[in-house]
């Protein structure tokens, strides 16, 4: 199969070029119009396949619930809105609730699926700070516990690639050097690290921060904060949601001008209202939230954020049009940073020859004409 446009993303700009794939790989990349092809798209632009690293579910599903159909649901509508890589995440709950859960993920990549590839789970809680747990239940929050995520681990089957916690809770960083030494990522979130703690967290190991800005100590001028260090330290990854509600278009864009192109990560932290009516109420965690009409879900008691229902492909519009993030950037945070953090860029994240032949085109609104998973169109 040989595809074309005249804008491809490739080698960090955009080219005339066409890509020919066989069996699910990138073979050839060939100047516009050399061979005959398959599908001209013309203007279209086309880029790498989406990677969310942080998202709990969609269409009525979320990771907690252990339901196998609805996962695979989620998995093969998901690529309507160009993510071809994801990371089902659990939120804080019963040890049994989260055990359920990443088995339920385990069993899925087991026995087979459509859509979207599961690159792993991202175990967002148990281990977070009661002050700053956001919509996961209190409860549930507890310290970092190695030979309880041994458990987890094995559970999952080894799927578990990311895993959200309070670092400064973490008695000599134990866990935090377990999963370094694991090839796991540690993502500092729902953290109330001062600016000095978060330092000592990612000498020992942690190379991640969850949804930045939110959920986190907040950045100030003589108290840095987890904020300070996200922007601090430009080699440590650091997700952000890129939906306009959990940070402004102007934070966005100081987020990105300090952080720079290769460690920025956009997120979804889509819930499982996603895709569902305007005013849908579920419970989230044990808690209600509600949607409203701005693509936000909040709690339903406090008001609080608890998470968006944001695709991927509006976050690019937003970062390039309203944020005003260099192309460069923005493609970057959803395609190959993702793939860097979690050591699958020899195969995802940029069209080049080798790697899987995962694309999106996007017509110009940023809408999504095709998604290809493995050269084979999703939907």
């Amino acid at each position: 199969m040989i595809i074309q446009s005249k804008r491809v993303w490739v080698v960090n700009t955009w080219l005339a070029a066409q890509i020919e794939v066989e069996e699910g790989k990138i073979v050839n990349i060939y100047p516009y119009g050399q061979k005959d092809v398959d599908e001209d798209y013309g203007d279209k632009r086309i880029i790498p396949g989406f990677i969310d690293v942080h998202t709990h579910g969609a269409y009525g599903f979320d990771t907690n619930d252990a339901n196998e159909e609805g996962l695979r649901n989620w998995m093969k509508n998901i690529v309507k809105e160009g993510v071809t890589g994801i990371l089902p995440t659990t939120i804080t709950q019963s040890e049994e609730v989260l055990t359920n859960a990443v088995k339920n993920v385990a069993k899925v990549v087991e026995e087979g699926y459509e859509g979207a590839e599961i690159l792993g789970i991202h175990f967002e809680g148990p281990y977070l700070d009661q002050v700053y747990k956001g919509a996961q239940p209190e409860q549930y929050c507890v310290k970092p516990d190695v030979e309880q995520f041994k458990r987890y681990l094995a559970a999952s089957n080894n799927l578990i690639k990311i895993v959200t916690m309070a670092c400064e809770h973490d008695d000599n960083f134990e866990l935090t050097k377990f999963l370094r030494a694991h090839g796991i990522v540690c993502s500092q979130g729902h953290s109330g690290a001062t600016f000095e703690q978060a330092r000592l967290a990612i000498a020992n190991g942690a190379n991640s921060m969850t949804h930045v800005f939110n959920g986190m100590t907040k950045f100030h001028h003589r108290e840095p904060g987890l904020v300070g260090a996200a922007m601090r330290y430009r080699d440590v990854y650091g997700e952000i949601i890129c939906d306009g509600n959990h940070s402004t278009y102007e934070a966005l864009n100081d987020y990105f001008t300090a952080k720079g192109p290769d460690h920025c990560i956009m997120i979804t932290d889509s819930l499982m209202v996603k895709g569902l009516p305007v005013g849908t109420k579920v419970l989230f965690g044990g808690n209600e939230i509600e949607l409203y009409p701005d693509g936000s879900a909040h709690l339903t008691d406090t008001k609080g954020l608890a998470g968006s229902t944001l695709h991927v492909n509006d976050g690019l519009r937003i970062l390039v049009e309203k944020a005003l993030v260099p192309w460069q950037t923005a493609i970057n945070a959803c395609t190959l940073n993702p793939a860097r953090m979690l050591n699958v860029d020899d195969r995802k994240g940029s069209i080049q020859t080798g790697k899987d032949a995962d694309f999106v085109v996007l017509n110009d609104d940023y809408s999504v004409e095709m998604t290809y998973v493995k050269g084979q169109k999703a939907f």
